[in-house]
């Protein structure tokens, strides 16, 4: 496993539970408002933390944390992924932009998940676009795991960032369809900074989601966070 972050203890990236966050390197969307830029160029200024050293630091935390979030980058790129969880002895909530419904198959398959949060980057027609990747057949990958999660029976949400100049109210009620049956749906206002695209730094946010909202909430209970 590349993993070259850890924070140690998070209330926000599980709902309702204090978890430890581990940070894959590596990813293969390409997204200009991505804000973990470090990560997706899988960054050799970052140091990668052992395999060892993650796990024992997880035995010593057992007792204070509800369990471990994966996150990236993207996991999913990451070859031993199943054996790594299956040395984690608590609960696993994985981030993932479901590219890799393969690897997504079988974390389900053999129970190695509690917890799954996919990333909606835009509709379907406009995924190349605005993940900015060369995966062949995308649009069908992208199907395939959304798919998995709902039918999966697993307890899962699906999240997007909204970016002014790149999503529209009209995105937003085609990027809610495709997730129709899922769980539940979280939009997230985009925040300017320290952007993978640099022409980005300086856009300003959306003054509200809350219209957004308003549209996904009628195929999918949504929420803002």
């Amino acid at each position: 496993m590349l993993i070259k972050g850890l924070q140690k203890a998070s209330f926000v990236d599980w709902d309702g539970k204090i978890a430890t966050v581990l940070f894959c390197a590596g990813c293969n969307f390409k997204c200009g408002f991505c804000f973990n830029k470090e990560l997706v160029n899988s960054s050799s200024e970052l140091v990668e933390i052992p395999e060892k050293k993650i796990l024992e630091f997880l035995e010593s935390r057992k007792n204070f944390i509800d369990g471990v979030v994966i996150t990236g980058g993207e996991p999913c790129l990451q070859k031993d992924l199943p054996e790594f969880i299956a040395k984690i002895k608590l609960p696993v909530k994985l981030d993932t932009n479901g590219s890799n419904p393969e690897i997504l198959e079988y974390l389900i398959k053999n129970k190695l998940i509690n917890y799954i949060a996919m990333d909606i980057k835009a509709p379907l027609n406009r995924y190349q676009e605005v993940a900015k990747s060369k995966i062949l057949n995308l649009k069908s990958k992208i199907l395939k795991s959304i798919n998995l999660i709902i039918e999966s029976g697993i307890d899962h949400e699906f999240r997007s960032t909204l970016v002014p100049g790149i999503h529209t109210e009209k995105d937003i009620k085609k990027m809610a369809q495709l997730i129709k049956g899922g769980k539940r749906y979280f939009l997230q206002n985009f925040k300017p900074g320290n952007t993978l695209d640099s022409r980005l730094k300086n856009t300003k946010p959306f003054a509200s989601l809350e219209k957004f909202a308003r549209i996904a909430d009628r195929i999918i209970q949504t929420k803002i966070r």
